[in-house]
């Protein structure tokens, strides 16, 4: 590949002329879970003056969220500054330049909450580790000040009645709301085949380390700004894969949480059994601190307040209490391999055999800070792939079908139904070549009270069999029968071509396993293969997030294998 001065981005008129296609359909279904305005230019980030990475002058490059509390201590720039800096690099790196699209639309209210964090330090006050900090939004969570549209043109211009509650708790801590983020359009759960990354509003997000290739997806903005260093944290959604799959391609740490520790109150929902908000950040510490300040109770999200939650009634003292923040950083240790029992889940292994060397690079690495490793060729005794459709496609029907209620009458979507009609009706706008089955699929679930009770109770048994084999039956014994710490995996392959003719190319992934039990996986940089990013996952029992980050913080540590993209061509 071949460094390239930047260019620029066909503009948005030209996105709406882009085909919607496909992607293998087992990997489609589970790899998903105000006004908008464009950034000014500023000093040295000004795409006009021709901004080149070769002499890339951005000062928060690689910054972590410690470094940037301690610059505002010390005075060495505001908030204001910060976030300027941040909107102008969208400008020049998003919009112009590689025009990496991953960002559907910027805030316009940023500024002024950035003025407003600077009056607060002034007057020696600090809401904590969150002040000032920048965070860009996947665009199926939901903010009161900016539309969320799931990537659909359907829902362009729809604006929630109210914050998402991750996002209200945002706010409070003192973080500033960048914008909102480029996705699969419904989180990927639209279409048997397509193109990570795609959706009808934004077009096609690209991959920062090789622009011809993809960031898969759902949660594919969040993952390329991330790593190209548009915010310094950004949050995504995932189902199964839509999380950590991005996180692999574009080089960064993410982590999907045990289902409940983070409210999904106000998030366009796929599956309320595995769908979780969660951390893509650059580092492990990032993801602790990002993790730990919205691992909050919230009345609205049953989950939120299950046995085990760390902030619920009866666990850390705090009686329910939302306001509190859990301090994930206490597990970061750097000697958090040594004396752990690691399985090593190989159903993936084989699958390319370069990627299967970096993982022995890794393995060696473990083993030298004294952990033991132990091969697991299988977790589930069954296999629930047809289970686990079952219950996406009845939570997706219930659960779409109660956000769209939740807009109110004057909604731009009123149901399920109502958008699979829609879309029947603009499909001449694609060419005719849109294939939203799994949408049309979800409208045709039920039509009547019969059918709806056909269709709950097959789904209710799915869902007893899903859980007991991907939970009693599956991590937790294997957990047990071992005594394990945790698990862990390939994430995935090196990013493929973009192709929005064939869709996408999959070759390996480890994610089923933790999705459909509902549990946690976190991914950190494994390495690299040919400039491309290779992520490592660790996964475990439910409420193992503690040393889950143990384990990957004294990995990442060890390896330091994260390395900024430099947007080849």
């Amino acid at each position: 590949m071949k460094g390239t001065k930047l260019k620029g981005i066909k503009s948005s008129d030209d996105r709406s002329n882009v085909a919607f296609w496909a992607w293998p359909l087992l990997i489609a279904l589970f790899l998903g879970f105000g006004s908008a305005c464009e950034p000014t230019g500023g000093d040295g980030y000004s795409a006009k003056d021709g901004y080149s990475l070769e002499q890339d002058s951005f000062p928060y490059l690689e910054m972590t969220v410690d470094e940037l509390q301690k610059g505002y201590r010390e005075g060495r720039f505001t908030v204001a500054e910060v976030v300027q800096a941040y909107l102008d690099r969208i400008d020049a790196i998003d919009r112009e330049g590689p025009a990496l699209n991953s960002v559907r639309a910027v805030n316009a209210q940023a500024m002024a909450v950035a003025e407003e964090l600077d009056r607060e330090l002034a007057a020696g006050e600090s809401r904590g580790v969150l002040h000032g900090v920048p965070v860009l939004l996947k665009d199926n969570i939901n903010t009161a000040d900016m539309p969320t549209t799931a990537g659909s043109v359907f829902l362009e211009g729809s604006v929630p009645p109210a914050d998402a509650f991750l996002v209200e708790r945002l706010r409070e801590a003192g973080a500033v709301i960048l914008g909102k983020t480029n996705l699969s359009e419904w989180a990927n759960f639209h279409s048997s085949f397509s193109s990570s990354g795609w959706s009808s509003l934004g077009g096609q997000v690209k991959n920062p380390y090789d622009l011809s290739r993809n960031p898969c997806g759902s949660s594919s903005g969040s993952g390329a700004a991330a790593s190209a260093n548009l915010a310094m944290l950004t949050i995504g959604t995932e189902t199964n894969g839509s999380i950590v799959c991005p996180s692999n391609a574009n080089g960064i740490v993410g982590l999907k949480p045990t289902v409940g520790l983070w409210s999904r109150s106000g998030i366009i929902p796929i599956s309320y059994t595995t769908d979780s908000a969660g951390p893509m950040t650059r580092t492990v510490r990032d993801a602790a601190i990002l993790l730990g300040a919205l691992a909050v109770v919230d009345p609205a999200d049953g989950m939120t307040m299950a046995e085990g939650h760390p902030a619920a009634a009866g666990n850390s003292g705090a009686a329910g209490h939302s306001g509190v923040v859990v301090d994930y950083t206490q597990f970061l240790q750097e000697d958090g391999l040594a004396g752990k029992r690691l399985g090593f889940y190989t159903a993936p292994r084989g699958n390319h055999f370069r990627v299967d060397e970096r993982m022995e690079q890794a393995i060696a690495v473990m083993e030298a800070a004294g952990a033991e490793i132990i091969e697991i060729p299988r977790i589930s005794t069954e296999n629930v792939g047809g289970d686990a459709f079952t219950v996406l496609m009845y939570e997706f029907r219930e659960g779409l079908d109660a956000y769209f209620s939740s807009l109110g009458d004057g909604g731009a979507v009123s149901s399920v139904e109502d958008l699979s009609e829609r879309i029947r009706q603009s499909a001449s706008r694609y060419g005719g070549l849109v294939d939203y089955d799994l949408i049309h699929q979800a409208a045709e679930l039920w039509s009547d009270e019969q059918s709806r009770l056909e269709a709950e109770a097959a789904y209710e048994k799915a869902l007893e069999r899903m859980l007991r084999v991907s939970r009693d039956e599956g991590i937790d014994r294997i957990v047990e029968e071992h005594n394990l710490d945790a698990l862990f995996s390939y994430t995935g392959s090196p990013a493929w071509k973009t192709d929005l003719t064939l869709g996408d190319n999959f070759q390996l992934a480890s994610s089923s396993p933790s999705a459909r039990a509902a549990y946690p996986i976190v991914t950190v940089p494994m390495g690299e293969l040919d400039g491309l990013p290779l992520g490592i996952s660790f996964f475990g029992r439910a409420w193992s997030e503690p040393v889950l980050l143990e384990i990957a913080y004294d990995f990442e540590q060890k390896t330091k294998h994260r390395f900024a993209p430099s947007f080849f061509e």
